[in-house]
This record gives C-alpha cells, structure tokens and sequence, in this order.
C-alpha cells in the first residue's frame, strides 16, 4: 500500500508517518506541505521519493494508492472530495469538517464516487476505550454517564508541537468532536437533547477559551464535558465512565477502575498507539473492500451533533 501524507510536518502528520513505519507491506511515496523546503526536508529525512506543496500532483501520481490528510481544518472538504474524485481512498484528520455542511458535502460525494472516505475518530481506536466498547458488545457494560474533561493550555495559535499554526483550532468543532463521537459509540445513540455554553471569546483567536456540553440520550444516559485553553496545569482528556457495573477512568492510553486499580490493556489490540491502530483499520479496510470503523457516514451524525450544540449557543 503506497501512501501520500499530506501536512506532513504538522503535530500529527509526523504522528502518521511515525505510524506507518510501524505497518507492514506499507510505503510513504509522497509528502505535501505548504512550504517546499519543510516538506523536502522530511522527505529526505525519511527516504520519501516524493514532496511538494500541491495535494494535487501528489493524488494524481501513480504510485500512490491512498491520502491521509492531516492539513488543516478547512482544507478538508475540499481536498478530500478532490481525493475522492480521482479515485483514491482517504482518511481525514479529526474533524473532518468545521461545519455541518462541508460533512455533509464528503458524504454526498463519498455516495457518488463509492471510494472509502474514514474521518479520524481516534479514541474509538484508543485501547482503553476499545476495552470499554468489548464489555459493552460482551453485554457486561452499559454506560449510565461520561464525565469528560479536556484542558490545555493554549492562549496563543501554537500547535501541538508548540510551533505556531497557520490556522485556528476550535474547542466544539475539533476536541468536543472526539467525546461527541465516543459518547454515540459507545452508547449506541445520538443524544436526544444537548446543550452547550461558552465562556468569552479570545480578543484576536476569535474562538472561545473555555466550554462546557451537556448531552442526554433517549435512554437517559448522560454526557458532561468541559473543554478550556486557558487551563493552566495538568493537559490532557480525561474521560469518567460511569456504568451499570463498575466505573472506569481512561487517560490517554491508560485504564483504571473507580479505585484507581490499573487494568491490563495488553491484549486489547497490536499496539497501544491509537494513531496506528486508526491507520491500521484504514488500510486494511481499503484491502478488504468494506467500509472502515469511523467511515465518513459513521460519523456524520456526531457532526450533525456538534451543530446542534452550536446553535444552543445563541
């Protein structure tokens, strides 16, 4: 399987390189970035035949057979119906839109052209979230309520890497998108009602700093998650799952019980890195010819989620 990485120099286009290398009978052929000498720096520095500043010339070469984009936000519709258009399957960056209408506009084309399109829900690949989701298809797990933090501390437009970003992250549309899609997943449903509230926006970001979203499912089942970037101490997510039998705290990749007992993640899946385990499953369902676990379709309704909360904001 021969791979083009586009945003390769990002936070997370160097997580999906890094990746890759980890995954058998697979080849990074072509990188794409805004700068050339950035992206040609990683290209030699990985041994990649191929480098450019145009998404374009990369999806039409014939050695590559697939697109991660890990650009930013806004670039995703556009470039993914460009990815899908020519042929070629795609995994897009969480979120795969900023918008309803750009998510509904991937699936309106994914229906058309019929080539695999996955949005990059990571903690559905997360083990400790996976080992959640096993007890709940086991029968042994129904979850009452997730109480969810996530906190960074991000009062300027830096990335993960701490190098200034050319684009503005967002608190509903990226990082709420991650709890919205689990909490469907894991739960089985789209919540029947939503809420969110937002603290004062950012004087030159434009973005609120600081959120909290509030979700209740047909079945009564509860969601709570506040979200901030002027949160100045321990950064991370933090999900509180609160269940019929037993409560569990996931941390990144770790799990423990409501006693603080660790559990055993070890036969949950290959490899403990969710961005491998995401570009596993995207690989492999582009070899077997299904529709991948967090397909574009899969995941259109936590957008349509998002909006709604969106719109309580008034």
């Amino acid at each position: 399987m021969r791979i083009c990485v586009a945003g390769a120099y990002g936070a997370f286009g160097t997580k999906h390189l890094e990746a890759l290398d980890a995954i058998d009978d697979v080849i990074v052929t072509a990188v794409m970035g805004p700068t050339q000498s950035k992206v040609d720096a990683v290209a030699k520095d990985r041994g990649i035949g191929f480098a450019s500043t145009s998404l374009e010339a990369c999806i039409a070469r014939d050695d590559v057979d697939a697109i991660i984009l890990a650009t930013p936000t806004q670039m995703h519709a556009d470039q993914a119906i460009a990815c899908m258009k020519a042929g070629k399957p795609v995994l897009i960056e969480i979120p795969m839109a900023d918008s309803l209408e750009d998510s509904q506009r991937i699936c309106d084309v994914q229906k058309e052209t019929g080539v695999l399109a996955m949005a990059g829900q990571v903690r559905r690949f997360n083990p400790s979230h996976q080992w959640i989701r096993n007890k709940i298809d086991a029968g042994e797990l129904k979850v009452q309520q997730m109480d969810v933090q996530t906190y960074f501390f991000r009062r300027t437009n830096m990335n993960a890497k701490g190098e200034p970003r050319s684009w503005t992250d967002h608190l509903l549309w990226h990082h709420a998108c991650h709890t919205v899609d689990l909490f469907q997943y894991q739960t089985g449903e789209v919540p029947t009602q939503v809420y969110g509230l937002e603290g004062p926006h950012h004087p030159e970001l434009g973005i609120a700093m600081d959120m909290s979203i509030g979700m209740k499912t047909e079945s009564g089942a509860l969601c709570t998650l506040s979200l901030s970037f002027n949160n100045d101490g321990p950064l991370g997510t933090f999900f509180r799952y609160i269940c019929d039998n037993g409560t569990y705290l996931a941390r990144y990749d770790d799990l423990y019980d409501g006693r603080e007992n660790q559990i055993d993640l070890s036969d949950v899946a290959v490899s403990s890195n969710g961005i491998e385990l995401i570009d596993r499953e995207f690989i492999a369902a582009i070899r077997e010819g299904r529709e991948p676990n967090g397909s574009v379709h899969d995941t259109l309704n936590a957008m349509r989620t998002l909006d709604r909360i969106e719109k309580s904001f008034g």
